[in-house]
């Protein structure tokens, strides 16, 4: 397991996993292809308009390139380092309200 959590936090390996898995060739982020979940459509509620707007074009214009099987020219790629998890903090903010929810649930009624 230490091995792992290694290879996790190293920065290096991270690039080599977010370039393998294609979705930055297309222009979108790691939080535009998150599996859409109660929690995270929740999420996505709470976040700023222009955010949104931001997701959506990314996802449509990912879409319309999908379907012409042609890819964003290399400038265009999101890079890693550029990657910004838009998401996480409300995603992070949903979770916790919905844990304590359930605990008092759970131990309260």
């Amino acid at each position: 397991m230490p091995i792992i959590k290694a290879l996790a936090s190293n920065v290096a390996v991270r690039r080599w996993a977010y370039n393998l898995s294609g979705f930055n060739k297309y222009g979108l982020h790691h939080d535009d292809v998150l599996q859409e979940n109660e929690d995270v459509k929740e999420a996505l509620r709470r976040l700023p308009a222009n955010k949104v707007d931001e997701r959506s074009f990314r996802i449509m214009r990912a879409m319309q390139l999908s379907l012409q099987k042609i890819e964003l020219p290399k400038e265009q790629w999101t890079k890693f380092e550029e990657d910004d998890r838009y998401l996480q903090p409300y995603l992070e903010e949903v979770i916790k309200e919905r844990e304590e929810k359930e605990y008092w649930e759970k131990n309260y009624y």
